[in-house]
């Protein structure tokens, strides 16, 4: 638990004050996922995606569902939230979503599609 808040001190050092979400490296998100396993780790892709490869896990919210201000599965607006998508994209923009929606900690770590941490799914390829 204190590696987390370490991780998350110089990230917001890093990033600056204001309420935005925060970029991560793919090493950051893996410690912080290790060090607290309370944070949710969300997928922003479709169930398709989701369903051949994601990190274990991961909670799934298709960016579409945020879009339409579905945050059902994401009750705890101070929880710390790390989101992937494929490439980075849809990621980026759910975690502005989620800022403009009164989440407090968010983290936007890029995509599935550089990720070399343990993944679950049917395509593990």
């Amino acid at each position: 638990m204190k590696n987390f808040f370490v991780i998350i001190c110089a990230t917001l050092l890093i990033a600056g004050c204001g309420n935005d979400y925060k970029h991560l490296t793919h090493e950051d998100a893996q410690r912080i996922i290790k060090s607290n396993p309370d944070a949710i780790i969300l997928d922003v892709r479709t169930p398709e995606e989701y369903d051949k490869k994601h990190i274990a896990n991961a909670v799934l919210v298709p960016v579409e569902d945020l879009i339409k201000g579905d945050f059902s599965k994401l009750p705890d607006k101070n929880a710390p939230i790390l989101i992937y998508c494929w490439t980075g994209r849809r990621a980026e923009d759910s975690a502005k979503i989620l800022i403009e929606n009164g989440y407090t900690n968010v983290y936007e770590f890029g995509g599935l599609i550089d990720w070399e941490g343990s993944v679950s799914g049917k395509d593990l390829r």
